[in-house]
């Protein structure tokens, strides 16, 4: 998924209404990107932070290994959850936004995959997965 187009669309639903909700895509590299928002005015506590594990419970998120993530500045409960589920977290503003760089759970695992998510291939000059030296 890397045309805009092919974006997944994610909503957090009281009732009828949508309290929030996220753009999500995956791009070359193991990256997938999150645009995260929740609507204007009183949103229960709690709500954007099931955003946030609605968006690294997909599968496209699960199968990559870093996260960039665009969240308003200011809320606090969205970058908290983000932080919760993500590791070597960073953030950082830009304008009116947070922009987060963050690698997602198990990525050390998935670094030994192809894009296909099988085990086995390495980069060229690389050690065999097992660690040992092939034989000529």
């Amino acid at each position: 998924m890397t045309d805009p187009q092919d974006a997944r669309r994610v909503e957090i639903k009281d009732g009828d209404q949508t309290v929030a909700a996220a753009e999500v895509s995956q791009h070359p590299g193991g990256t997938a990107r999150a645009s995260l928002h929740a609507a204007s005015g009183h949103v229960a506590p709690g709500r954007r932070a099931d955003l946030v594990d609605a968006v690294v419970d997909l599968p496209e998120v699960q199968a990559s290994s870093r996260l960039e993530a665009t969240v308003p500045l200011g809320d606090t409960e969205t970058l908290d959850r983000l932080r919760e589920r993500t590791e070597e977290t960073t953030t950082r503003p830009a304008g009116s936004t947070a922009l987060v760089d963050a690698s997602l759970p198990g990525a050390k695992n998935r670094r030994n995959e192809d894009h296909a998510g099988q085990p086995g291939r390495r980069p060229a000059g690389g050690q065999p997965p097992d660690g040992k030296t092939p034989r000529a």
